[in-house]
């Protein structure tokens, strides 16, 4: 990897995260309490995130969806499925060994966009998950979860995915949602790229 894969990212490159929580655990207990949106009342469960606590490298997708929301636990649908692939095909590794997480912990209703308010909300709770577990590499999932990490909401996904970007400690490398593959199997070859980026970098 050279320095011209690298675009400084001022905007995130001083990110200082405070936490109040000692552990995930107790982070989880509070979003499992928590009813500060509407989206509270219509879940079935919480999608916290799970695996390494110690992860070199944490996806972030957008929201959980059905399947999420019955079981609980991220990306375990179709998506989730192919996600697996991609970590295990491309980089490697067993999904045991990443951390997975999404924008927001609980399913909009007909798995809709999450709202700027929802988001707001919400999104304290996934920066004290990336200051707990400190990854070096952060890749976010699709248009929604790039645009609330960076608070870049004008670049498409198209244009910045595959991009290195620096966000507090961490590096930002953002690429497709895997149900976007579902949906346009051509772009795969785009993800294993950025992938081939993400597995030089680790």
């Amino acid at each position: 990897m050279g320095f011209e894969y690298f675009r400084e990212y001022k905007q995130n490159s001083t990110i200082k995260i405070k936490t109040s929580s000692t552990n995930l655990i107790e982070i989880e207990r509070r979003v499992k309490n928590c009813h500060l949106c509407p989206l509270s009342k219509t879940r079935k469960n919480v999608v916290f995130g799970e695996g390494n606590k110690n992860a070199d490298l944490m996806f972030i997708g957008e929201g959980p969806g059905a399947n999420e929301d019955e079981s609980g636990k991220p990306f375990v649908g179709r998506a989730g499925m192919l996600l697996t692939k991609i970590i295990e095909n491309v980089l490697n590794l067993k999904r045991e060994d990443v951390y997975i997480a999404n924008i927001i912990k609980c399913r909009p209703p007909n798995n809709r966009v999450p709202t700027l308010e929802e988001v707001t909300v919400c999104k304290p709770y996934l920066q004290e998950q990336i200051a707990m577990i400190h990854p070096k590499i952060i890749v976010p999932l699709g248009s929604t979860s790039y645009h609330h990490l960076s608070d870049d909401y004008n670049m498409p996904i198209s244009k910045i995915r595959g991009e290195v970007l620096e966000y507090g400690d961490a590096k930002l490398i953002p690429t497709y949602h895997p149900s976007y593959l579902l949906r346009n199997p051509s772009a795969k070859k785009d993800v294993f790229a950025d992938m081939l980026k993400v597995k030089k970098l680790l």
